[in-house]
């Protein structure tokens, strides 16, 4: 088997079994407008954290359930409020910051942003690298959070793509498939792209992805 036919089989395999953007897991559907775009950056803020991944998209569904779906929503809800989501979720360790954060970036957005994340990719004007500091001016958004929302947005941000960062590279490393961004997009279809680099950073904070793909 060629090497190039194997890389699309660990792929397949790959997605097939952990192929879902935390976006998806969070039960948010993600378009170029305001809201879905707000939510995969609070679902960033959270996963930031050094907290569980699947704690972190809980805590999300239970934001986006107690109603704070939008910076307005998010920042005329009350401290108490957004702890008692969070802790709902079970994001109890760092509740009462990152309440505090959320309040914060909402307030950001909406004093410098009109509340609309496309604004602050407006003011990126196509540069990918300046794009991921303006992200990272929402208060507990560091390197990080804004590679985890741009794997997400690349899907609906043609500029982004393909977004395949240091994590899911480390992922990509580990099984044994090609280590340049470009070559990994080129194993899927565009659309697969958010998809795959979330697997792929499954693979790097989970060796047993790796073993279970490539059996054992």
């Amino acid at each position: 088997m060629s090497a190039a036919r194997e890389d699309r089989e660990t792929v397949r395999t790959l997605l097939r079994a952990y192929g879902r953007t935390y976006a998806e897991e969070a039960g948010i559907r993600l378009r170029d407008t305001p809201q879905p775009l707000y939510q995969p950056l609070v679902l960033a803020v959270l996963i930031s954290a050094r907290i569980r991944a699947s704690v972190a998209v809980e805590a999300a569904r239970c934001l986006n359930k107690a109603g704070m779906k939008s910076p307005r929503r998010m920042a005329d809800a009350t401290w108490q409020q957004r702890v008692d989501a969070l802790g709902e979720g079970g994001y109890r360790r760092y509740d009462e910051r990152t309440a505090t954060m959320l309040g914060n970036g909402a307030d950001l957005l909406l004093e410098h942003y009109g509340g609309d994340v496309r604004r602050m990719r407006s003011k990126a004007d196509g540069d990918v690298g300046r794009l991921r500091e303006v992200l990272r001016e929402v208060p507990g958004l560091g390197p990080a959070g804004a590679d985890i929302f741009l794997r997400e947005a690349q899907a609906v941000w043609p500029e982004a793509y393909p977004y395949i960062d240091a994590k899911a590279l480390q992922g990509a490393r580990r099984l044994g498939l090609p280590g340049d961004p470009e070559a990994l997009a080129g194993l899927v279809d565009r659309k697969e792209a958010p998809a795959l680099a979330a697997a792929l950073v499954r693979a790097a904070l989970d060796k047993t992805v790796a073993e279970d793909v490539r059996g054992g």
